[in-house]
């Protein structure tokens, strides 16, 4: 009878630990959503062309920034979500309450006008992707500005982050065109462990551009807000954690295997100008095959629309926290019709400006992820501010590593958009050369 219960023992503790396992997962799964989320749609078709160029041009020369802009990523994330967490407040709320309406207004409209410019983005990377397959961008387009609208206007919160969870799945395309495209891994992961540096205007304007889609300001007050409008409290904060991590480290990989997709192929080849992200899937047939092109573009027409969704969201969430009108997609269209208006109108302007004739797209989404790397700094003050305010945070506010981390991105930001000012502003009164 005493051995029965001896060799029962190691069976109950098992069971035990199994049910303790099984418990764990189902929590983080039902947390899961707002940190994956939010840095997947990080990787959007502004993103993908950026990632796209610095292959092309580049070669493997600059997966050294994935590391640290991973690691930054991660902070500032982590950071938003703590504040929403602790504070059941968006970040625009709390900018609003803390250094006044006016200083929210300006910078609610200079982030505006730079989320203007990556949704018109988002629908250029569907006509792009379409367009691979032979589909018109005036039809493909206004489908999918519609199939957006009705999925966010009309849907409810739960249903809606099953579904991007989904798409944000379709991203592992990028690293089946990596692998078919037979890149030379030795020499990328040389490349991705040991930084090479250069000086030229060019270069300096690619690493903002890659910082600046990686880490971008919009994503901190969707992340903020959704994790309001999910619920996420004290209680639930380490779990969100994860799904922050989770997130960047997933997207940061994403990001790798598209630049070496490019590398492998078209820098190999003697490079070449990528004029949108369809370019780089049209240019790896050739070298990569017929479906390593396909899933390119299936991945960037998934991307598209996974943007096209939230970049609205995430700018109504802006302008309406920020000014405190009534936000979120669990209301009804009668609860919160300002912030459904100005997503209806942001997606009918993004979707309309890129059916301009002639318009120079690529321009546009340059512009755009350059936007991102010139405001991050401004965004971080304001959350740096807050989220060491013990009045707000209480026992949450940062530690001296996340302070140094998050101070660093802001500095070498700055550095950067400095240093790119300087080697692109024309030089006055040199003397003519010999």
């Amino acid at each position: 009878m005493r051995g029965d219960l001896h060799s029962s023992r190691p069976l109950v503790r098992r069971r035990a630990n199994l049910s303790l396992v099984k418990y764990r997962l189902l929590a983080f799964v039902s947390i899961l959503g707002p940190g994956f989320i939010t840095a997947n749609v990080d990787n959007d078709p502004g993103g993908i062309l950026t990632y796209s160029q610095a292959g092309a041009k580049y070669g493997y020369t600059l997966l050294w920034t994935l590391i640290p802009t991973t690691i930054a990523l991660i902070v500032i994330q982590e950071m938003a979500a703590r504040m929403g967490a602790v504070t059941g407040k968006g970040l625009s709320d709390l900018i609003r309450e803390e250094f006044g309406l006016r200083a929210t207004f300006i910078t609610m409209s200079i982030l505006a006008i730079a989320d203007f410019g990556n949704i018109a983005a988002e629908f250029a990377g569907i006509a792009s992707g379409m367009g691979v397959f032979g589909v018109s961008k005036y039809l493909a387009v206004p489908v999918g500005a519609a199939l957006v609208w009705i999925v966010i206007v009309k849907g409810r919160y739960k249903p809606v982050e099953r579904m991007l969870i989904l798409f944000s799945l379709i991203y592992f395309t990028y690293p089946v065109s990596a692998f078919l495209a037979k890149p030379d891994w030795k020499l990328a992961l040389h490349d991705t462990l040991i930084p090479q540096f250069h000086g030229d205007s060019q270069y300096l304007l690619m690493v903002v551009g890659l910082v600046g889609t990686t880490i971008t300001p919009w994503m901190q007050f969707y992340l903020q807000a959704s994790i309001v409008e999910k619920g996420v409290d004290k209680r639930h904060y380490s779990l969100t954690r994860w799904d922050v991590i989770l997130g960047c480290i997933v997207t940061d990989v994403i990001a790798f295997f598209i630049v070496v997709a490019c590398a492998a192929t078209i820098y190999k080849a003697g490079g070449g100008e990528i004029k949108d992200a369809a370019d780089a899937a049209t240019a790896l047939k050739p070298f990569a095959g017929q479906f390593a092109s396909a899933l390119f573009a299936v991945g960037l027409v998934n991307a598209s629309l996974l943007a096209a969704a939230i970049l609205p969201l995430a700018t109504a969430y802006n302008i309406c926290e920020g000014l405190g009108f009534e936000a979120g997609i669990e209301r009804r269209f009668s609860e919160a019709p300002i912030f459904y208006w100005l997503y209806t109108l942001l997606i009918v302007g993004g979707a309309g400006f890129v059916l301009i004739p002639r318009l120079p797209l690529l321009k546009v989404i340059l512009f755009s992820q350059v936007a991102n790397g010139v405001l991050l700094p401004f965004v971080l003050f304001y959350m740096l501010m807050l989220i060491n305010r013990k009045r707000i945070m209480q026992e949450f506010t940062n530690n001296w590593w996340q302070n140094v981390v998050a101070w660093s991105t802001a500095v070498v930001m700055v550095a950067l958009t400095a240093g790119l000012v300087w080697n692109t502003l024309p030089t006055v009164g040199a003397p003519p050369l010999p």
